[in-house]
């Protein structure tokens, strides 16, 4: 298929605290908990999207993410992907929108403190960094990386797939707000299976109605660590 034209400036400047989490300083925002992004990624998006017990409901599962960042989310998914039950011709694809990669060096310093997570982290930098458009990285025979490097404004739209679950994870909505916008919001919709279910860090009243607007019927649930709640929906399934 051709590719949209959404490259931009992909510099992005990273800053590190005390706790060596990564700050984008282009947004004033972690990439993940200070507390544990692990934990983190499996209360919010495995949990919430109820993974991995769908994912022995059917043999083919896609995810899709706004905002790869440092890569935990998918490495995190992968590490629990590979130990759950499931038929032997299961596979994952995981679809994941970034307009800003992380240099290799600011990604492997970030993953360095999960050691468990080493050596697919080391075979996603040998394919870093992905170009522009669209990308993808297989990780064995059951589960597929795809990359699609800009503007999720104009990349989720010209996807052609479908997600199974969605795990939105962009910076802040209250400092990057093009990520959380009423038209992202029904293209991430519209690329949901029915039944489909999303989940997220946020509980921004506005950026919760713009996903009931675009169809999902979205729930509070608590939140990770210092945030008292966060969302999840899902996409009705249609009348029979």
């Amino acid at each position: 298929m051709n590719q949209p034209d959404a490259t931009a400036n992909r510099t992005i400047d990273i800053a590190w605290d005390e706790s060596g989490t990564p700050i984008a300083t282009r947004f004033d925002d972690p990439y993940y908990s200070r507390m544990d992004g692990r934990m983190e990624t499996q209360h919010v998006f495995l949990g919430l999207n109820d993974l991995p017990r769908r994912w022995a409901t059917k043999a083919e599962f896609t995810i899709a993410e706004l905002g790869f960042g440092t890569g935990l989310n998918f490495l995190e998914t992968l590490a629990t992907w590979r130990t759950t039950e499931k038929a032997n011709t299961a596979r994952l694809t995981y679809v994941s929108f970034e307009r800003f990669p992380m240099t290799s060096d600011d990604l492997a310093r970030a993953i360095s403190r999960w050691p468990e997570l080493r050596d697919d982290c080391a075979h996603l930098l040998a394919h870093w960094p992905p170009p522009d458009g669209f990308s993808e990285i297989n990780f064995g025979d059951d589960a597929a990386l795809h990359l699609t490097i800009g503007d999720a404004n104009m990349m989720v739209p010209a996807w052609q797939g479908m997600a199974d679950a969605w795990f939105l994870d962009g910076f802040s909505p209250a400092k990057n707000p093009e990520m959380w916008g009423e038209a992202l919001m029904h293209a991430v919709c519209d690329h949901t299976e029915a039944g489909g279910t999303f989940a997220t860090f946020t509980a921004a009243g506005w950026v919760r109605r713009n996903l009931q607007v675009a169809g999902f019927d979205v729930s509070k649930a608590p939140g990770y660590g210092h945030k008292r709640e966060c969302l999840l929906g899902r996409k009705a399934e249609p009348f029979t």
